[in-house]
């Protein structure tokens, strides 16, 4: 990894990549290394609204079984994250392709999005048992429904404006110096563990944002949509941490005004029609 080492140690300034991991990459690896990216979002994506559209929203795990429900978390969280973290492996695959083909590079990669998906499986797991809890105790309780969600906004909002969001927020914003730390990673499954160090501080990054989906619901798309929207952006706009800021106060009055307004809750109601019983 002496190429990634050298560029780095060569530039006073290292560049943030997810700014401006185009220009880390020659136009054609570019071109295929995206192309991967948008290969598995868009399928994620087109799978995720149409389970959406089956199930619609509900509270709970949706009576779905541990195992599918890991793979209906999984394909979201790669509709959800994968733009946002692209810049990253694009800047990884720069650092260990330099001496590899095409397709080794194209290995490599979905290798680091393996590792990377790996953590939130496990965070699917900690997601499942929320989601088991507040689903039983809304059926036994409604009404504790309208505490539940604004307990979880609250949880969101001071999340959102801690000091464990901001060191993880730092990192995918910039994570230069971690991929110099990657690269004396050894093999085997290197790319595999990059991708697992990388995801753990990506969770830690959106655990705040992902807690509202126990009130919004798992399968609600315009949540979904809504939340990858201030994750890209967090993430690459120059005032991210900004943004980030905002939006925990945002949800700090949600949770003020989530046990009056139960349209801020559909996660925690009865269930609604999905989109095709509509």
């Amino acid at each position: 990894m002496r190429h990634l080492r050298n560029s780095i140690r060569g530039s006073a300034r290292p560049p943030a990549p997810t700014a401006q991991g185009g220009g880390l990459l020659p136009a054609r690896h570019l071109a295929v290394a995206w192309s991967l990216i948008v290969l598995i979002t868009v399928p994620a994506w087109v799978l995720t609204v149409g389970q959406a559209r089956d199930m619609g929203v509900e509270p709970g795990t949706m009576g779905l079984a541990l195992p599918l429900f890991l793979v209906l978390w999984v394909t979201m969280m790669a509709a959800m994250m994968l733009p946002s973290m692209a810049p990253v492996a694009l800047t990884w695959v720069r650092g260990i392709g330099a001496r590899s083909s095409g397709w080794s590079r194209a290995g490599r990669t979905l290798e680091f999005v393996a590792g990377y998906l790996l953590v939130w499986t496990v965070f699917g797991l900690l997601a499942y048992t929320a989601l088991h809890i507040t689903g039983d105790l809304v059926d036994d309780h409604p009404a504790a429904g309208r505490w539940i969600g604004s307990v979880a906004f609250l949880l969101a909002g001071l999340y959102q404006l801690g000091p464990l969001k901001n060191v993880c927020l730092r990192h995918c914003r910039d994570p230069m110096s971690q991929l110099v730390r990657y690269a004396g990673f050894r093999r085997p499954a290197r790319d595999l563990r990059v991708g697992i160090h990388h995801g753990g501080y990506c969770v830690g990054c959106c655990a705040g944002l992902m807690v509202v989906l126990v009130p919004l619901g798992v399968m609600n798309v315009a949540a979904m949509a809504g939340l990858a929207t201030v994750i890209f952006v967090e993430k690459l706009w120059s005032r991210g941490p900004l943004l980030a800021r905002t939006v925990g106060v945002v949800f700090l009055v949600l949770a003020v005004l989530a046990p009056f307004q139960d349209w801020l809750l559909p996660g925690l109601q009865e269930a609604t029609p999905s989109m095709d019983g509509m």
